[in-house]
C-alpha cells in the first residue's frame, strides 16, 4: 500500500442466517497514509442480508466521517451499491417512499447514507465487488459478519498494517484480468461435474443445481460449479482452509 495516496479503504458484507434470522455485519477499514486497520461488527437477533449489509456501510462511513482523506467503500451486495447510486436521490425526494407509494424498507440505514454522501460531497466512492473470488478484504468482512450471525464474538483488530494478520488486506484484483476467473466463466458454459456448496463450515457436493440451490437458498453460503474431480478436490481444501 502506497502511503503517498491518501485514501480511506472499506470492505463491508452482511449476513443472516435465515433471512430474516440472526445476524451480523463486519467492516474492515484500511487508512492508506497512517497504516492503520481498523475492524468493526456487530450483530441483531432478528435481521435480515439486505440490513447487515447497510448496517456495515453505515458504521464504517460513521466511523471515518472525520477524515479528510477519499473514502473508497468495496461491497458485493448489489442493493447496496444500486441504492447508494440509483435509488436514494428519488426516495428522499419521495419523503422515503418508493415508486408504489410503499416505505422504503431499512430507511434508518438509507437516511443515514444519504446524510453521509452529503457530508462527503462526492469524497466518497462506491466499488462493487464479486463475493468470494479471494479479495482480501471482502473475504475478511464476510468472516466477521458470519460469526456474529452465529453468535460468535471475534476479536477485532485495531492497530498498525504491519501487525494485522492479513498483510494484502488492502489489494484489489482487476477481477477481469485474473486468469482463473476468466476461466471460470468460460467453464460456466460446459457440463458440469458436480456443484459444491459451503454452508456452515460444511462442504457437500451435489449432482445437480436444483440439490445445490435447495441447501444454500435463504443462507450464507458458498457454491460453485466445478467441472473435474481435481477442481472439485482443490475449491474443497480452499473452503475449509478459510472456514
Amino acid at each position: 500500500m502506497n502511503p503517498t495516496q491518501k485514501n480511506i479503504i472499506i470492505f463491508t458484507d452482511g449476513s443472516s442466517l435465515g433471512n430474516p434470522g440472526p445476524g451480523g455485519w463486519g467492516a474492515v477499514i484500511v487508512a492508506s497514509s497512517t497504516e492503520e486497520v481498523v475492524e468493526l461488527g456487530g450483530s441483531k437477533p432478528h435481521t435480515t442480508n439486505n440490513e447487515m449489509e447497510l448496517e456495515a456501510a453505515v458504521a464504517a462511513l460513521a466511523y471515518t466521517l472525520s477524515t479528510a482523506d477519499p473514502i473508497k467503500v468495496h461491497t458485493d451486495s448489489q442493493y447496496l451499491i444500486n441504492g447508494v447510486t440509483k435509488w436514494i436521490i428519488n426516495w428522499e425526494k419521495n419523503g422515503w417512499k418508493t415508486k408504489t407509494g410503499t416505505e422504503v424498507k431499512n430507511r434508518r440505514q438509507w437516511e443515514l447514507l444519504a446524510q453521509f454522501i452529503k457530508m462527503k460531497k462526492g469524497m466518497i466512492e462506491w466499488i462493487h465487488l464479486p463475493s468470494h473470488v479471494g479479495i482480501p478484504g471482502n473475504e475478511r468482512a464476510d468472516e466477521i459478519a458470519q460469526k456474529f450471525a452465529q453468535g460468535e464474538n471475534p476479536q477485532l483488530f485495531r492497530g498498525k498494517l504491519s501487525d494485522y494478520s492479513i498483510q494484502n488486506i488492502a489489494e484489489i484484483p482487476h477481477i477481469e484480468e485474473r486468469k482463473e476467473l476468466g476461466e471460470g466463466k468460460r467453464r460456466r458454459k460446459g457440463k458440469a461435474y458436480a456443484y459444491l456448496s459451503l454452508v456452515g463450515g460444511v462442504v457437500e457436493r451435489h449432482k445437480d443445481w436444483a440439490s445445490c440451490e435447495s441447501r444454500v437458498k435463504g443462507k450464507k453460503a458458498r457454491y460453485r460449479k466445478v467441472f473435474s474431480e481435481k477442481e472439485a478436490r482443490e475449491l474443497e481444501k480452499e473452503w475449509l482452509r478459510e472456514t
